[in-house]
């Protein structure tokens, strides 16, 4: 009589990463609306031609901006007495380095403005490299999986395990089947997060999780 064994394999695959997306904003307030919407027009333009050289030398892998937002409002102070109209002015960029080094380099000088904010720096992969490295810890999760059946079947005394299903984590079937899918299930994360002001990214780590059932015969 056969047995069926379930076991859960799992693997990682950790990889430095290619790309870093950085997130600004540009911009300033003040009782003038005018002088606040040209000014953060102003250095918005600055900061665009900066990118557009960055562009130009290679080390970026593509950015965007957005649209320049104007807006009013009226604060309050702490004796809850309404203040005079403050106008604000913020537009949004986006600059994807494929070179790490320049975008340490540029992000310091970058930071010194006093009409940008650095949002953060996101770490990432290119697709290929994605693809690739997510297969590799999806062929890792399977073979996990069948290492831990093999341990469980020797340990009962029994022949090879032999598959009969397969999918991504938390999606067997509660009763077993002979399909064998190939799905997988796969997320990232970036260990350690590295800070805004860190350009030394920690590696990447790219992770697969399978269910798997076998049956294995007596020896």
């Amino acid at each position: 009589m056969s047995t069926t064994i379930a076991v859960t394999g799992r693997a990682e695959e950790r990889i430095a990463p290619e790309l870093g997306v950085v997130s600004l904003s540009v911009g300033a307030q003040g009782p003038g609306r005018d002088e606040v919407t040209a000014g953060t027009g102003s250095a918005h333009e600055r900061l665009l031609n900066e990118v557009r050289e960055l562009e130009a030398s290679g080390a970026l892998d593509t950015w965007s901006a957005g649209q320049l937002r104007v807006w009013s409002y009226r604060p309050w102070n702490a004796e809850g007495r309404q203040l005079p109209v403050v106008h604000q002015a913020s537009a949004d960029v986006e600059v994807i380095f494929s070179d790490l080094a320049k975008l340490g380099e540029w992000v310091g000088e970058t930071a010194s403005s006093v009409e940008v904010t650095i949002g953060g720096i996101d770490w990432r992969l290119t697709d290929a490299t994605r693809r690739r490295v997510q297969e590799a810890a999806q062929r890792g999760a399977v073979a996990d999986a069948l290492a831990k059946a093999r341990v469980y079947a020797s340990a009962l005394d029994l022949g090879a395990p032999v598959p009969t299903e397969l999918a991504d984590h938390g999606m067997l079937s509660a009763a077993p089947v002979s399909a064998v899918p190939a799905a997988m299930m796969m997320r990232t994360a970036d260990v350690g997060g590295a800070p805004t002001t860190e350009f030394a990214p920690a590696l990447l780590v790219i992770e697969a999780s399978v269910d798997a059932r076998f049956t294995a015969e007596p020896a």
